[in-house]
């Protein structure tokens, strides 16, 4: 049992780390204060294949595992939240299913577009009415009408859509037919009769762009059904489970910031005579925390070999959003903790940080949804 990275890996990570702390963190406070992407660093990216971390290498891509897009998302989370859950969302629930599910021409099309650095791609699932519940609580639909769909309906929260060439659509398409009765649809963001609305003012990760989308009578050619027909939910499905594992990845990211400037403002602060480091109270939540990343680092990894090695990963990856999420709850806490009053200041950075990883816990499957997809899976594995 190897608990190591490997060289390459390593050398990634290094790679990855030095670009976000030179290009991301430095602009982090302004990014947030603005509400805008860097979309000039987003431009740099698409060299380093962080753009296309999903990518093979025969589709153009830089042929990662899984392990390094993990690995990868954690460095920007460490760096820039909003810009980490957008890039995430880029490559985990655009990029990821256009390459498992696209035809070689929807690839050959799309891919390029996606990973040029001009663009940020998106997916469109959850709905004003519905959240957790996707069989019933999916209204948006798309019928036939000779050589095309047409679609309409509406979604909520949904990530990138202003930044996006195409939008990954999943649609009721035939009614009674269950989990069988959706589909995912490939629907360009200049296609006639799509509204894409103002941002969501938001609590955290404020240059994410997260917007609510109508759909009018929007229209798209039959071939750009995505995957096989009435396998949209499984698709989406397993979309999310990887998902989980980048979600994971980008709160131990998160945490581990916190952590970083906790520890930096303890060992210069100083009360009693003293730096505050020095202080039991401050050391127990420094080791609290940092043993809690720890783990929360490890699960991720688990679940992100065992998606590599091609065995079920869905309860590791549960496991490991659940865990990771929560402990970057409790560290950007304790952070805050730590800083004391200036903790609580916009002029330090744990203040966004806790605003950042507060989404963390809901987005990709609530904590409340994913202890019931673990409990699941381990009563029925007994």
């Amino acid at each position: 049992m190897d608990f190591a990275l490997n060289p390459e890996q390593t050398m990634w990570q290094n790679v990855v780390r030095d670009f976000c702390q030179t290009e991301l963190k430095p602009r982090a406070a302004q990014t947030d204060h603005e509400g805008k992407l860097p979309l000039d660093v987003i431009k740099k990216m698409a060299p380093l294949g962080l753009l296309s971390l999903a990518v093979p290498e025969q589709d153009g891509g830089p042929g990662l595992d899984t392990v390094s897009a993990a690995i990868a998302i954690e460095e920007i989370g460490r760096a820039c939240g909003s810009t980490a859950l957008s890039v995430a969302a880029h490559n985990g629930l655009c990029v990821a299913p256009l390459v498992n599910y696209g035809t070689p021409a929807q690839k050959d099309r799309y891919l390029p577009v996606l990973t040029s650095g001009d663009t940020l791609g998106a997916l469109a699932l959850t709905e004003p009415g519905a959240g957790s519940d996707l069989t019933g609580g999916v209204q948006t639909t798309a019928s036939l009408d000779g050589d095309e769909w047409v679609i309409n309906g509406s979604k909520a929260w949904i990530t990138n859509p202003s930044l996006a060439p195409l939008i990954i659509t999943l649609c009721r398409t035939e009614a009674g037919q269950g989990s069988g009765g959706f589909n995912h649809l490939i629907v360009p963001t200049d296609t006639p009769g799509l509204a894409i609305n103002p941002p969501e003012k938001k609590m955290g990760l404020k240059a994410s762009p997260t917007h609510m989308l109508s759909f009018d009578n929007v229209r798209v050619p039959r071939e750009n059904l995505l995957g096989e027909p009435g396998r949209g939910l499984h698709q989406t499905l397993a979309t999310l489970d990887g998902g989980r594992i980048t979600i994971g990845s980008m709160a131990v990211g998160l945490a581990q910031a916190a952590l970083d400037e906790g520890v930096s403002y303890a060992q210069e602060r100083e009360t009693f005579g003293r730096p505050i480091v020095q202080h039991q109270a401050i050391q127990w939540m420094i080791a609290d925390i940092s043993t809690e990343i720890e783990a929360a680092r490890l699960l991720v990894y688990q679940a992100a070999w065992l998606k590599d090695q091609g065995q079920d990963f869905k309860k590791q990856a549960a496991m490991a959003k659940l865990f990771a999420s929560e402990t970057a709850e409790r560290a950007a806490f304790k952070a805050i903790q730590i800083h004391g009053g200036y903790g609580y200041s916009a002029e330090f950075p744990v203040e966004r940080i806790y605003r950042d990883q507060r989404l963390l816990t809901i987005g990709e499957g609530t904590s409340e949804i994913l202890r019931i997809v673990i409990s699941r899976r381990v009563l029925g594995e007994r």
